[in-house]
């Protein structure tokens, strides 16, 4: 364990943002997991910005990588698209 106040006060403040960053992960991955398995057109499209807005807001906060967003956010868009 840590011995100065500071290192024990950034160990603190690291899992707390740790756990944080895992719920808001952890919810985008079910959100896109749900589009994914959306069979209703209507319903995927009503969807898609939701989902798009939540990768976009992971991605400014460094939660996931950027190219990794951009690159969900297409395979969702070409997936809505091929919807019949």
């Amino acid at each position: 364990m840590a011995n100065h106040k500071s290192s024990q006060k950034r160990i603190r403040q690291t899992e707390s943002r740790r756990l944080h960053n895992k719920y808001y992960h952890k919810t985008a991955r079910n959100a896109v997991k749900a589009l994914r398995n959306t069979t209703d057109k209507a319903a995927a499209e009503a969807l898609l910005p939701k989902v798009t807005a939540m990768l976009d807001k992971l991605a400014k906060k460094n939660i996931i990588h950027s190219n990794k967003a951009a690159n969900l956010k297409s395979s969702l868009q070409l997936k809505v698209n091929a919807l019949a």
